[in-house]
């Protein structure tokens, strides 16, 4: 294989290479802005929430009860 062979093979790998990076950053670009703003939380989804982390709190301990003794 001559350089000169060598050199354009290796310019058009990296072409694509490049071609199909920045098309995916345009897919990318296009998606994000299509995207909604997030829906601000209620005062009920926070509650709800904080409870759910209680719960499971509340039965970790109850899951390892006797480990710490």
């Amino acid at each position: 294989m001559t350089d000169e062979l060598r050199q354009k093979k290796m310019a058009a790998a990296i072409a694509g290479v490049t071609t199909y990076i920045k098309s995916i950053e345009e897919a990318a670009a296009a998606a994000m802005a299509g995207a909604s703003e997030p829906k601000p939380q209620t005062p009920w989804g926070v509650s709800h929430r904080a409870d759910m982390m209680q719960f499971r709190n509340l039965m970790q301990l109850k899951a390892f009860h006797g480990v710490y003794r």
